[in-house]
């Protein structure tokens, strides 16, 4: 019964690619850089687009985008654009808007090329055991230091036991993320993933941990990061069958 549960189990996944991505140092938003011949989005699409419990997938994007369009990918019929929003927040509740029968929604980085299916996979099986959804994330390896303002000195160290870098995809029972987002939006608090609105209105999402291959693509230098794990592992073979 949990099986067939999941298996009907309609979820649409929202991509916020309305950003510019200034500290890559390129022309291009970064989320049309290429490896290898395809953009780091269409790898993100491609990924999301294998899961069959994914009824659609829809891509924020800036009002000045010119490029989304110009790729094959964009005509999948499983894929809608809109228009986002000047803050992440607004380009997720934009790709709220769009009318469906999906009762789970996935957020996921535009520019987080590296997903696994695996870890997709396991992320959405949390819907037979939790009513609120799920959040990828990692543990905290590093020291992690304090600065003063002028961050210039450090005046403490933080101990690492407990904390966890979070990672998308994030999962959620879609009526309770928006009415988060729209509450956090009225009471003007500031967020930088969807999982924070849903905790700071007392929603405690599953902690799922995710692999260290999932990178977010934010400085030059995780391009070749990227194009050695998206060369390199499994997950790549399905994706260039794909493609093709």
């Amino acid at each position: 019964m949990i099986l067939l549960n999941l298996l009907k189990s309609k979820i649409i996944a929202i991509v916020p690619a309305a950003g510019i991505g200034n500290r890559m140092q390129s022309s291009l938003p970064k989320q049309y850089i290429k490896i290898k011949n395809r953009t780091i989005l269409e790898y993100t699409l491609k990924t999301l687009l294998l899961h069959p419990n994914i009824i659609r997938v829809i891509v924020s994007l800036n009002k000045k985008d010119n490029y989304f369009h110009k790729l094959p990918i964009s005509s999948n019929i499983r894929i809608t654009s809109v228009i986002g929003g000047k803050n992440r927040i607004n380009s997720v509740l934009s790709g709220l808007k769009v009318k469906t029968s999906a009762n789970w929604v996935i957020v996921h980085d535009a520019v987080r090329p590296c997903l696994s299916y695996e870890d997709l996979d396991k992320l959405i099986s949390v819907i037979k055991i939790n009513p609120i959804g799920a959040v990828l994330a990692k543990p905290v390896s590093d020291t992690i230091k304090y600065s003063d303002k002028t961050k210039q000195k450090f005046l403490y160290t933080i101990s690492r036991k407990n904390l966890w870098h979070a990672l998308t995809p994030q999962l959620f029972q879609i009526n309770v993320l928006r009415y988060c987002l729209k509450k956090i939006i009225r009471d003007k608090i500031n967020i930088t993933d969807e999982s924070s609105a849903l905790e700071y209105y007392g929603h405690n999402p599953l902690l799922i941990i995710g692999n260290s291959r999932n990178i977010k693509i934010t400085w030059p230098e995780d391009l070749l990061l990227a194009e050695f794990y998206l060369h390199n592992y499994s997950d790549y073979s399905i994706k260039k069958e794909i493609f093709s």
